[in-house]
């Protein structure tokens, strides 16, 4: 579904990205994970159309999209979960799904996506009329992967969807996206806590300072003693 060839990002003068490549599969669950500052986040909004690529391209069903802008690229079928959340804390939690569906004029089928987001997240039903910034860390970012699956995105990206949520609800936050894997979406997955994506990603990419270093089984990653040593401290 996905292919990223080779791509070189820079911040002004300054190289951040040196020939990252990696691929999601439709359908599966595909993880970019380093420490903080590694690149991941970088590559991840490069590929949404937040950050201007020097080189390489950047591929959804194999048509070249590296030329396109944000927010040309919802409608081929690609959403953004970005870190920090990036609500809109002032409005209510329906007001916040609604604006998802921005790039969407049927208004039956956005009532239906709502309704899915909704059994999905049962209890945004509850507050829907509440704001969104007198949520828990938690709960926003269980709003804001609801809104971002409001543009009924086949591939979903998620960057750091466990970014200041307590460790209590990162369980239940990783199960959801299993869950929402499960219905056909294909997801990829930025993230600082590297035990947690691997255990549910089927493919994963190791990126330190701007370059791939490990890629392949997510499982095997887990097992490999790059990971263990690195990132796991084992």
């Amino acid at each position: 579904m996905l292919q990223v060839r080779d791509v070189r990002i820079s911040y002004g003068k300054v190289p951040a990205v040196h020939g990252v490549s990696l691929t999601v599969e439709a359908g599966t669950i595909a993880a970019v994970v380093g420490a903080n500052g590694a690149g991941k986040s970088t590559v991840l909004r490069a590929i949404a159309g937040l950050n201007r690529i020097d080189a390489g391209s950047i591929e959804l069903d194999g048509r070249p999209i590296h030329g396109l802008p944000a927010h040309r690229r919802v409608p081929l079928g690609m959403s953004l979960v970005p870190e920090g959340r990036h609500l809109f804390p002032r409005l209510t939690v329906r007001r916040n799904l609604e604006l998802g569906a921005f790039t969407r004029s049927d208004k039956g089928e956005i009532r239906e996506s709502l309704e899915m987001v909704l059994e999905t997240f049962p209890f945004l039903r509850e507050r829907e009329q509440q704001l969104a910034g007198t949520l828990s860390g938690g709960e926003q970012q269980m709003l804001a992967i609801g809104r971002g699956l409001m543009s009924r995105p086949r591939l979903l990206l998620l960057d750091e969807p466990s970014w200041g949520v307590a460790p209590m609800l990162v369980a239940r936050i990783f199960e959801t996206i299993q869950a929402i894997n499960r219905t056909g979406v294909a997801v990829l997955l930025v993230e600082q806590n590297v035990q947690r994506a691997l255990s549910i990603a089927h493919r994963a990419t190791v990126i330190q300072t701007g370059r791939v270093v490990a890629e392949g089984n997510a499982a095997d990653l887990l097992g490999s003693e790059l990971v263990r040593k690195a990132y796991l401290g084992l």
